[in-house]
């Protein structure tokens, strides 16, 4: 009997969370049969300003190349005999050439499958009237910048599911949504309109699941030891049904873990707040979302609600700030770190003395980071007895020669100044690019689907719902704590790690940190202890001026969770941001040792087999 619109399950792999990610994913998801779409996510913040300096460059280029060498184009035969249908973002600035590119490539292999490509996200052509009308920085306040490189919207999933039912086998977009790549498939194959909004949120989070590959199948997972064969780990899959509900697997005999805590740190990757996730053609609401283990390596996802989109798209604004020089410099022996940082002053001061001497202005950034000193930690880090640092050095200039003055400098200090220091590992002079977030007017947007020579306008999910102002998420309030039982009497106190997993991820020039409870027993002690004062003073050295960074908490109820947003902490974004972890992947592993008080007792009462062990 044929599958009755309930019983239909669209499987969708996600094979990439960047345009640099693995070769092995396609031969694996496709290995693994049955699957009827592959979503590649190729682009971020900060690949919008590499994809835009290669096009400055070469104006036919400024697309994902390894979409044609590395991951789609050598398996195109056995995609074209599968039937799987291909939808990606590699587009970046320039998705007509990566189609024609494609088709070329198609055509000399003798295969006739059919490419469609979505534009009209590039803003670019608008910059004059986007600077006229102010548009500051939704996070920062700043003003709309000079020297933009790229300038994108964030289209939705509506053109994606118009190009698959013009008869499409391969979708090529520039920037939409991420998660669009699996919502754009689902709105096709399930018929859902621009007001099925739970849906639509369904679907959102379905891509927001694939979208980051293996981080949903025990990728960056915080329990890593449970997690086997990182050299095998497989890809995911999605299982998505006509009524919104998903299950999160992977391919069999592949290593990697599906489980409830790597896909709830999935679930709140890169997400402020949980209850209003603004993507172009929903506002979701996941903060009921729940997630049931049904099987090995089988998650299932439901709860997902939706409320009409906003009226307009996010767009990304990437420009060209100067120059940076970086250079990474062992440092041996006793007192490294301390050496290290001496060091690092007096190069940047004999630099400054240079650039006066020469008449050039001063740098317009410098700071060192001591790797392996746990600066990175602030007051938290144990580094007392390092014998054994790099020092990033950095230094920013309006000008590239006033950076290469910089890395030439630098080289003196082998011989003029810390004894242990050694030959260094790398020295870079490169163009800065800032990032700019902002929001701007779905009227002044049109998405295009051009498939066969034929270039179709497709309007975008409207809505009378006004624009998010900028900064006006403050938090919402937690209940008051009321301590359980177990835990009245009992002073003792516990490492969050025991108690919670913790993901983290950037967004601009802030970012998320989501404390996921291993229990829900946990959850109130953890919300009690967790105040955002006490997270701002944790991430204290990470804030403006020395100052704490402004700290909003959200709540996940669904899967008893606290979510932080830390704002103003990665100055410059992931693109300029001089951290050692500008994409913020780390941040929630400085988390792990918060010291949550009167739990000791609730732990002991609710043995949990798979709580880490301590590591003092």
């Amino acid at each position: 009997m044929p599958d009755t619109a309930a019983d239909k399950v669209i499987r969708i792999g996600g094979a990439t969370a960047s345009f640099s990610d693995t070769a092995l994913s396609v031969p694996q998801l496709l290995a693994a049969g049955s699957l009827d779409y592959l979503i590649f996510d190729y682009l971020a913040e900060g690949s919008m300003g590499i994809f835009g300096r290669m096009q400055a460059v070469d104006p036919a280029l400024g697309y994902g190349a390894d979409f044609l060498n590395v991951h789609v184009g050598p398996h195109l035969r056995e995609i074209a005999s599968s039937g799987v249908k291909i939808v990606a973002n590699a587009g970046g600035v320039n998705p007509a050439g990566l189609a024609a590119a494609l088709e070329s490539l198609i055509a000399s292999l003798g295969l006739s499958l059919r490419v469609a490509h979505v534009d009209g996200d590039d803003l670019r052509p608008h910059v004059a009237a986007l600077k006229d009308a102010g548009h500051p920085d939704m996070f920062t306040l700043t003003p709309f910048p000079d020297g933009v490189i790229s300038a994108n919207a964030y289209l939705g999933a509506f053109p994606l599911a118009f190009a698959l039912a013009q008869g499409a086998d391969i979708v090529i977009t520039g920037r939409v949504v991420d998660s669009a790549l699996a919502l754009g498939p689902l709105i096709h194959e399930f018929g859902w309109g621009p007001d099925d909004h739970d849906l639509l949120a369904a679907g959102t989070l379905a891509g927001h699941l694939l979208e980051c590959g293996a981080q949903v199948t025990g990728g960056t997972f915080t329990d890593w030891r449970d997690v086997p064969d990182w050299a095998n780990i497989g890809y995911p899959i999605g299982e998505c049904r006509a009524d919104g509900s998903l299950v999160i697997t992977k391919p069999p005999g592949t290593g990697g873990l599906v489980s409830i805590g790597t896909v709830a740190e999935q679930l709140l990757y890169e997400v402020s707040d949980p209850a209003d996730y603004i993507v172009a053609d929903v506002r979701c609401d996941f903060s009921g979302v729940t997630l049931e283990q049904i099987g090995v390596d089988r998650v299932r996802v439901s709860g997902a609600r939706g409320h009409p989109p906003i009226d307009s798209f996010k767009a990304c604004i990437t420009f060209d700030q100067g120059w940076r020089s970086i250079a990474y410099q062992p440092v041996i022996g006793e007192d490294a770190a301390d050496k290290a940082a001496r060091q690092a002053e007096a190069l940047f001061a004999r630099a400054r003395n240079l650039l006066r001497a020469r008449g050039m202005p001063d740098f317009t950034r410098t700071e060192s980071v001591i790797i392996g000193g746990e600066a990175s930690f602030g007051a938290h880090g144990r580094h007392a007895d390092t014998r054994e640092v790099i020092c990033k050095l950095v230094a920013d200039h309006p000008d590239q020669s006033g950076a290469e003055i910089f890395a030439r400098e630098q080289w003196a200090a082998i011989s003029g100044m810390a004894v242990g220091t050694s030959v260094n590992l790398a020295t870079q002079v490169l163009p800065l690019t800032g990032i700019h977030l902002c929001l701007v007017d779905k009227g002044m947007v049109t998405p295009r689907v051009t498939m066969a020579g034929q270039c179709t306008e497709v309007p975008s999910a409207q809505s009378g719902a006004p624009r998010v102002p900028a900064c006006a998420a403050q938090g919402h309030p937690a209940p008051p704590f009321k301590p359980p039982a177990a835990a009245v009497s009992d002073a003792g106190i516990a490492d969050l790690i025991e108690l919670a997993w913790v993901r983290s991820g950037d967004k601009g020039h802030l970012f998320n940190v989501a404390v996921i409870a291993r229990k829900p027993e946990y959850l109130p002690c953890l919300r009690a202890a967790l105040t955002p004062a006490a997270v701002a003073d944790w991430y204290a050295h990470l804030g403006p001026a020395g100052c704490p960074p402004r700290v909003d908490r959200y709540e996940a109820p669904g899967v008893h969770a606290l979510n932080f947003v830390i704002h103003d902490a990665l100055t410059g974004g992931i693109n300029a941001s001089t951290r050692l972890d500008p994409a913020a992947k780390g941040m929630g592993q400085m988390l792990l040792r918060f010291p949550i008080p009167g739990v000791r007792a609730l732990l002991d009462a609710l043995p949990n087999p798979d709580r880490p062990a301590e590591e003092h």
